[in-house]
């Protein structure tokens, strides 16, 4: 039978928070954390494949409003158990076709997650409602959050 999460299931989440993992220690995630809330100002933040909260959560005891979308029930039950996790609005869906409701100064993905996105059209569809009409041009604040994400 498949897991209807995927390849981060439950086996995956229960050992996804792996503190000796570089990825989880505050030189990754602090400096990604200080940029997107510098980013989003008062405004609130969308993350995609929020997953257990390890940007979402900081960003969150920062202030900012941060809502996010995830596939894997497994992860948001994680999430949802650590503390401020309950306070993160999450949709269950695929981060290339879910849409949600409202306007979000900042939406961002973290480390290798646009990998999970196999193919390019699934990259722009994820991508493109994301930008407003009036938005800067491909590599502006977008692109600068990213990249300094990238690392986190």
């Amino acid at each position: 039978m498949e897991d209807p999460d995927g390849y981060f299931g439950e086996p995956v989440a229960a050992n996804y928070d792996d503190p000796s993992d570089r990825m989880f220690q505050p030189e990754a995630i602090d400096p990604a954390v200080s940029l997107l809330a510098e980013l989003a100002g008062s405004g609130r933040a969308l993350e995609l494949a929020i997953g257990t909260g390890r940007i979402g959560l900081p960003l969150s005891r920062r202030g900012v409003p941060v809502y996010g979308i995830e596939m894997s029930r497994a992860m948001v039950a994680r999430l949802r158990g650590k503390p401020g996790g309950k306070a993160i609005g999450v949709t269950i869906g695929d981060m290339a076709t879910t849409r949600v409701d409202g306007t979000f100064t900042v939406a961002y993905l973290v480390f290798n997650t646009i990998n999970n996105l196999t193919s390019q059209e699934a990259q722009v569809a994820c991508g493109a409602p994301l930008q407003p009409p009036d938005s800067c041009p491909s590599g502006g604040a977008a692109g600068a959050a990213g990249e300094a994400a990238n690392g986190a």
